[in-house]
């Protein structure tokens, strides 16, 4: 019964809730990975009613490469634990978004007018090719982050102890969210993706450059996805060459939860998915966590089949 339930034998309140709001702080931390992953699915399959498989491994290539540019550069020695990991943040987004574009350009465009299936084949050919490429250029082996670039440090906030790492990873992925959604939202070009969701011939008709609006989706998608990988790498401390399937599975589930198109979905649905995740494995068993997390979805489904935030697929009339 214990392998299931392990609770301590003497049951003391203050510790169960100090551990509760570990877990559900850790669960939000990975929670927000999954969203960042997520939203790059759902922004693609706004627009284009295309699941990119391959979005998985952009994921890992911008762990792999915050890896490189973390030890070629010594960024954190030279500029500080803070102003290190925002600018490698930003050259990994940066690179991740131009290996999107790439992917669109040459994976995805070509095959716009041809049959749905058509390009599905080409994304999963796209995750085959980016995969092995990098299997090949690091090698197959688990790749191990610096130990010496975290501070370990430990914040007290309001009498619970957090890594100082977990806390940076809610934050960060929080404002990353909050700000593609004001993005999208307020701003003119935001506007434009949302036109282009919903009909490109009308969105053309008005002016808007629908090749440059997807260009765009996938540059940030990408983006937000690099910077959640090399989350993954500065938070677990190694990387293995397949996580991207791994994640990607996750991120896409998120996705769907929240409701597939819907951006605020992708976000509630990627938090709600690393939650149940954590309390999961801590109150249950961590071998089940991922069996709950999907049972979750289930029923979820079945009470809202569009997700929890609705599905953002406009009919044309």
């Amino acid at each position: 019964m214990s392998q299931f339930f392990p609770f301590p034998a003497t049951l003391n309140l203050a510790n169960l809730v100090e551990e509760f709001f570990q877990q559900l702080t850790n669960g939000l931390a990975v929670g927000g990975i999954y969203a960042l992953i997520a939203l790059g699915y759902t922004m693609v399959y706004g627009v284009l009613k295309l699941i990119n498989f391959a979005h998985g491994d952009l994921f890992t290539y911008g762990a792999y490469l915050g890896l490189t540019l973390l030890t070629s550069l010594a960024l954190t020695d030279r500029l500080g634990f803070a102003l290190g990991v925002l600018v490698l943040a930003l050259m990994v987004m940066g690179l991740v978004a131009v290996l999107g574009a790439i992917l669109e350009r040459a994976a995805y465009r070509p095959l716009r007018q041809s049959p749905r299936l058509s390009a599905v084949v080409s994304a999963l050919g796209a995750s085959i090719f980016l995969q092995n490429t990098l299997m090949l250029i690091y090698g197959a082996r688990f790749q191990v982050y610096p130990e010496n670039i975290l501070p370990a440090t430990t914040l007290n906030i309001f009498g619970l102890y957090l890594p100082l790492m977990r806390v940076l990873i809610v934050l960060a992925s929080v404002l990353m969210m909050v700000a593609l959604y004001l993005f999208i939202q307020k701003t003119k070009i935001g506007t434009a993706i949302r036109a282009a969701a919903i009909d490109q011939d009308a969105a053309r008709l008005m002016g808007i450059d629908v090749n440059r609006v997807i260009m765009l989706v996938f540059l940030v998608g990408p983006a937000l996805g690099g910077v959640a990988g090399l989350m993954v790498g500065l938070y677990y401390g190694q990387i293995n060459f397949t996580m991207g399937w791994v994640y990607g599975m996750k991120a896409f589930t998120a996705a769907i939860l929240g409701g597939i198109g819907n951006i605020p979905g992708a976000m509630v649905g990627g938090l709600l998915l690393g939650v149940i995740e954590a309390l999961g494995a801590a109150y249950i068993s961590i071998a089940w966590k991922d069996a709950i997390a999907f049972c979750v979805l289930i029923l979820i489904l079945i009470v809202r089949p569009t997700g929890l935030l609705g599905e953002r697929v406009a009919d044309k009339v």
